[in-house]
């Protein structure tokens, strides 16, 4: 598992790559929000311990611009920030845990495992009778395996992560396509007609519905 660490003070930053590293995780570390977002764009990792105060771009902010394209990887905040009001913050930002400092490392690992094994649990998805394994990225509709472009995959996945709720075509841009400006939504239409082609859904397995003139919905 690979551990991305965003944290200023260096002293910190040491001891945690130190025993994350001992407990045989892979760890990689970023000073400031700038360069923690940096490394993101390029790189995949399964968790995010992410400090609040941090230069450039500050934990609240950075952990809300992962949330636009990422939303599952765990983020852990490691701050000193410790209201109530301030723990809310944190978890309406996309957060999925909060530790302040000073904080038990024993204490930290176990949370860590939390999150994994949490992480673990859903990365199968399930839409009627089709099943998504993400880790293996591997689609199957009842006992077979249907091969999708990578484009396809992850279209159909962000779908079935937001199942029951309407996915407009702009969301799906921002979110899928990772495009911020003004774009032809037609591209999603022919990307969903070849989803629904290759796993040739029956009438009765009508799982994925077009909302006219707004964009689709995934429903069991």
């Amino acid at each position: 598992m690979h551990i991305l660490i965003i944290e200023d003070e260096l002293g910190i930053v040491q001891f945690l790559k130190q025993g994350l590293q001992e407990e045989g995780y892979q760890v990689t570390t970023a000073n400031d929000g700038s360069k923690g977002f940096e490394l993101l764009q390029n790189q995949k990792f399964d968790l995010i311990l992410l400090d609040w105060m941090i230069p450039k771009i500050n934990g609240l902010d950075l952990c809300k611009a992962i949330r636009i394209k990422d939303q599952t990887t765990p983020i852990i905040f490691l701050t000193a920030k410790d209201t109530v009001q301030e723990t809310i913050e944190g978890l309406k930002a996309g957060a999925n845990d909060y530790i302040k400092k000073p904080f038990s490392f024993e204490e930290l690992v176990e949370r860590i495992k939390v999150h994994f094994r949490s992480k673990k649990q859903t990365e199968t998805l399930t839409l009627g009778t089709i099943t998504m394994d993400l880790s293996k990225h591997i689609v199957l509709k009842g006992e077979e395996e249907i091969a999708l472009t990578q484009r396809e995959f992850e279209l159909l996945a962000y779908l079935i992560q937001n199942k029951e709720k309407v996915c407009t075509r702009n969301q799906i841009l921002r979110d899928v396509w990772a495009i911020n400006f003004e774009y032809d939504t037609g591209v999603i239409d022919v990307f969903m007609n070849a989803i629904r082609k290759k796993l040739n859904l029956k009438i009765e397995e009508d799982y994925i519905k077009t909302i006219r003139g707004i964009g689709y919905i995934a429903q069991d």
